[in-house]
């Protein structure tokens, strides 16, 4: 099967490419860019439109196992259709510590049954501190507990995922033995360890050199997670200053970033312990709760304790950073943008289905960043960063992951109270050279696989 993308402006920083071009997509692959191509069994015109590689989300927190041993495949709720639709063909997923069963079977799962948009997997470090015995995030585990989980983080590295991730904020007990031990685990394999840091706002600055030093120790490259909810709060200049410094002085250090000022995070977690109105200077009604009696809704205190100890996995929205923060991170060129895209049955953040359109709509079209730099930041540089061969690019031999979008028209259109609706002017996706979605209808929801690192 050949087919052939004609008449469209064709962005590929991969191989810095800006220009109008054909690309013919023979057997899943990129076979030709060329100024004029004809021959092709399928011809699609992208006149007036932009032809870019797929893009790819490096932080997504991934759909559940159903009772049947499937991954969820809802085409309206689930986060990778909301990817898909966004023109997301690449996910990494398992981040902040978090894997919603062993990373390495969830890749199998995507193989055997196909999923909606391609695949990565971290290994989950809170996910195999649990397996190894401790289940307490408060307290600290033992010398065998650490010694442990490290031979399975490093089981699950040989076998395919991609990096290892850490959500300190929700595993406090974590102590400096336990997060070198466990990150020796990289040592040797170039693959990143991603972390959500211990803490935010004014204390930042210490959990990030706790992080830092522990991967310049073992010299692992390190990915800081989600920065505009992390330093979101008048901080993020000098944070992005440390970052740099760590930078100049020999270490590999990338961030990523959502463009919203708002986070997301179940109202049970640590992120919600006593202290967390100072810390974020605001009252109960910045908090946004998006599931059960009060969805919609904004807190009180007393919904706050009624619901936090009645229902604690629900999923809330907290409208807390400052937009010009966010600004500074994502025009950062070491910040790569990524949704941290995480629902409930179609319930939470619309970063989830808008995050990428977001970027283009409100970033690029007003004139705040080049439309090139936001490609590169949604494709080549997470793929590069994850090492995932044949992914972000339109290169020769690449793998026929496309996008199609039209840039006066593309926007994002989810909302706090519809999240997962779907952007405008993402025309077409394609993994492999097949048809995957157009105009924000999912076409075939099975073309990704497993992408073994």
């Amino acid at each position: 099967m050949k087919t052939l993308i004609h008449g469209g402006r064709v962005i590929d920083p991969s191989a810095r490419i800006d220009s109008y071009l054909d690309i013919l997509i023979e057997n899943g692959k990129v076979a030709a860019v060329e100024p004029e191509l004809l021959d092709a069994d399928e011809r699609i015109d992208a006149s007036g439109k932009v032809v870019c590689p797929g893009f790819v989300d490096c932080h997504v927190h991934e759909d559940p196992i159903t009772d049947d041993g499937r991954i969820y495949a809802d085409p309206e709720r689930a986060v990778l259709a909301c990817m898909l639709r966004m023109g997301v063909t690449t996910v990494v997923a398992g981040n902040c510590g978090a894997n919603v069963c062993d990373p390495v079977d969830y890749l199998d799962m995507a193989d055997r049954d196909g999923a909606f948009a391609n695949v990565a997997m971290l290994a989950g470090h809170e996910y195999f501190r649990v397996l190894a015995g401790a289940a307490d995030g408060y307290g600290p585990a033992t010398a065998a507990q650490v010694e442990t989980m490290t031979a399975a983080i490093r089981r699950a590295l040989d076998r395919g995922c991609a990096g290892l991730s850490y959500g300190i904020r929700y595993t406090p007990g974590v102590n400096g033995r336990e997060l070198v031990g466990t990150m020796s685990a990289l040592v040797g394999t170039g693959k990143p360890a991603a972390c959500h840091l211990r803490d935010d706002a004014a204390a930042v600055f210490g959990a990030l050199a706790e992080f830092l030093d522990a991967a310049r120790e073992l010299a692992v490259p390190a990915q800081v997670s989600h920065i505009g909810s992390m330093a979101g709060f008048g901080q993020m200049e000098q944070f992005l200053a440390m970052t740099d410094a760590y930078r100049v002085g020999g270490m590999d250090v990338m961030c990523d970033c959502y463009p919203y000022s708002a986070f997301s995070t179940g109202l049970g977690s640590a992120t919600y312990d006593d202290g967390w109105l100072d810390r974020y200077d605001c009252d109960y009604d910045a908090l946004e709760l998006c599931e059960g009696p009060y969805k919609g809704q904004r807190c009180t205190e007393a919904i706050f304790r009624d619901q936090r100890s009645a229902f604690p996995a629900c999923r809330t929205v907290c409208h807390v950073m400052r937009p010009g923060e966010v600004e500074k991170a994502l025009t950062h060129p070491a910040v790569l943008l990524a949704s941290d895209a995480t629902l409930h049955l179609g319930q939470g953040h619309p970063r989830a289905a808008g995050t990428f359109p977001r970027l283009l709509a409100a970033y690029v079209r007003p004139g705040k960043m080049s439309l090139y730099d936001a490609i590169e930041k949604m494709t080549t540089l997470p793929a590069r960063w994850f090492h995932l061969t044949g992914k972000g690019s339109l290169r020769v031999g690449a793998d026929g992951d496309v996008v199609v979008f039209d840039p006066a028209r593309v926007a994002d259109r989810a909302t706090f109270s519809d999240p997962i609706r779907p952007p405008a002017g993402i025309d077409l996706v394609l993994i492999g050279g097949q048809r995957a979605a157009e105009k924000g209808r999912i076409i075939n929801g099975t073309l990704g696989r497993a992408v073994r690192v």
